[in-house]
């Protein structure tokens, strides 16, 4: 059995969530999110709890077990209260700065990005080179956050890039032979 499958989930006040020919609906104050869950599974929802069961074994469903119900938190928490992801742009002239539904990037190439931001999410920069990206669903949040991070990885030498607020660049000495050293 899977110990995080066991878990219960505790809903808070205004959230409720229905189970209905294995598609799981979970609403809120902010939204509604919906996830297919495969038919090894199985979800009681009484009152404010939430558990899930293995229906029938299989080879992998004890890793179901557990992977739905961490999908299913994770639904719980963003229609409750939402994820939000905050990156930190440092380099000479690397700025950010949203118009629109485009995030417009400088980040040291010879031409500005835009990056067409998704519907769901919204994107706010506090400062020229901070980015708060925030959503109810942690997948689209994390990989809109991580598309925009990949555009220039941060380097190890100067630490110019996009990095996660809370992420840490192990930096690298530079040379140490040269000039004056015979």
């Amino acid at each position: 059995m899977s110990r995080i499958g066991n878990k219960i989930i505790i809903m808070p006040a205004g959230v409720t969530a229905t189970f209905e020919n294995n598609k799981l609906t979970v609403n809120g104050p902010k939204g509604s999110l919906s996830q297919e869950v495969d038919k090894c599974i199985t979800c009681k929802i009484e009152g404010n709890e939430m558990t899930f069961a293995v229906v029938k074994e299989t080879s992998d469903s004890n890793a179901k077990h557990g992977l739905y119900r961490a999908l299913a938190h994770n639904m719980v928490v963003g229609v409750s209260e939402g994820f939000k992801r905050t990156l930190l742009i440092s380099g000479v002239g690397y700025k950010a700065a949203v118009n629109g539904n485009k995030l417009n990037l400088n980040l040291g190439f010879s031409h500005p990005i835009e990056v067409e931001i998704p519907a769901d999410l919204q994107v706010a920069c506090p400062s020229v080179t901070e980015i708060s990206v925030s959503g109810i669903d942690k997948q689209r949040v994390g990989q809109f956050a991580s598309n925009i991070k990949d555009l220039r990885p941060v380097e190890p030498y100067h630490g110019y890039g996009v990095r996660y607020s809370d992420e840490v660049v192990i930096r690298k000495v530079g040379k140490t032979a040269g000039k004056g050293k015979k």
